[in-house]
């Protein structure tokens, strides 16, 4: 444990008081005219929205805080009489907290805890492993959370949504039909699983409503990039037990857009879960959204499943252009034989080494598309 020191820190603005009468308009079309009590200057800021700071207790921050995803000062909590547990679910602003005995707890998040100001959407994750005072038999307060490895994370409204946190596995779950394929955006998964340090495997689902050996370039491409790659189909069986295998022992996430048969896999795999599904809508064909928050699940062949909510659109957190790169492996041999060290592989000319190689298709097309799309910022269609 690090060094205790005190350090102010910065707190969510919640409290915002108005700069001027709310009920003057009204008074004046009542009772007409301008009273003598009418404000003649209005503040542009209201007074004492910015003292949102506290002094708390902290321990000295690591080289890893940045990494954890978690805000560099973290209050320091004495666990004692503390229960420690894992978040199985987050829902509004309660949790449901699993101890290792067993036990399920309906928390909530100190206040101190929630209201620091972050650069993610939640403090607390599905995933975290949390200490908690427990109030009663199956209620608590968490206190502090622990550093955090393996996570699944994306941009969403200028903030760092965290999906899950503490897995060691993303199964990237498409449909190759009834919602359409999109392969890139296969790509921003495995590129956010290389940036959250987790093992990727692809899952093409719907494989009984297609004809197989069509998509079998599109396997063998994935598979030779290192990723173990899946034809299922919950409704036939096909790929189950071997989708069953990947999962024995380790702990995933499943995560996909809507529709593309994520739940429908989770009771195949383990038919007692009842998790609830829906029909693709004939009329969009896109899913719906029958997962509404991602939940941790037991799995009785050992191991742990994440079932998320659909996401029809995708866009890493914190990602430099320069940086994108290093997420496509199939061009890191090439990188170093192009003409200039700052190449951006855009322009079509003979000092581009990773262009040379997509002309002379060593390197996918579509992979490339899916790196200029990364680039750039532009959502897959």
């Amino acid at each position: 444990m690090g060094k205790k020191r005190k350090t102010r820190v910065e707190l969510r603005r919640n409290r915002f008081k108005p700069p001027r009468r709310r009920s003057w308009t009204r008074d004046y079309l009542t009772q007409g005219g301008e009273g003598d009590d009418v404000v003649r200057e209005e503040r542009v800021r209201a007074k004492g929205e910015l003292s949102r700071r506290r002094t708390i207790v902290t321990d000295t921050p690591t080289e890893s805080a940045a990494a954890d995803h978690l805000p560099a000062e973290m209050p320091t909590v004495d666990t004692t009489g503390c229960l420690h547990g894992r978040v199985l679910k987050v829902h509004g602003l309660q949790c449901t907290v699993e101890t290792d005995d067993g036990h399920q707890f309906l928390c909530v998040v100190r206040r101190l805890l929630r209201s620091l100001v972050t650069e993610e959407r939640n403090i607390v994750a599905t995933g975290d492993r949390v200490w908690f005072r427990p109030s009663g038999t199956d209620e608590g307060m968490i206190e502090t959370i622990e550093p955090r490895r393996g996570l699944l994370t994306r941009a969403s409204r200028g903030k760092e949504q965290v999906i899950v946190a503490n897995v060691d596995q993303l199964v990237i779950v498409a449909s190759l039909a009834e919602p359409a394929l999109k392969p890139h955006l296969i790509d921003r998964y495995l590129a956010c699983a290389r940036q959250g340090r987790i093992a990727p495997a692809i899952c093409l689902n719907k494989a009984d409503l297609v004809d197989p050996a069509e998509f079998q370039p599109l396997v063998g491409m994935y598979r030779q990039l290192g990723v173990p790659t899946l034809l299922t189909s919950a409704q036939t069986g096909q790929g189950i037990a071997e989708l069953r295998d990947i999962l024995t022992g380790r702990e995933t996430v499943f995560a996909g857009q809507s529709g593309v048969g994520k739940t429908s896999l989770l009771n195949a795999i383990q038919p007692g879960l009842h998790l609830r599904v829906a029909e693709v809508s004939d009329t969009t064909q896109k899913g719906r959204h029958t997962t509404t928050t991602a939940e941790l699940i037991r799995l009785d062949g050992r191991g742990w499943v994440v079932d998320t909510p659909g996401i029809r659109q995708f866009s890493l957190w914190n990602i430099l252009p320069d940086e994108v790169e290093g997420f496509f492996i199939e061009m890191r041999p090439y990188v170093p034989y192009c003409r200039f060290p700052d190449c951006t592989h855009e322009q079509d000319s003979d000092g581009c080494a990773v262009l040379r190689a997509v002309r002379l298709h060593q390197i996918p097309i579509q992979r490339y598309e899916s790196y200029l799309g990364l680039r750039s910022g532009n959502e897959p269609e």
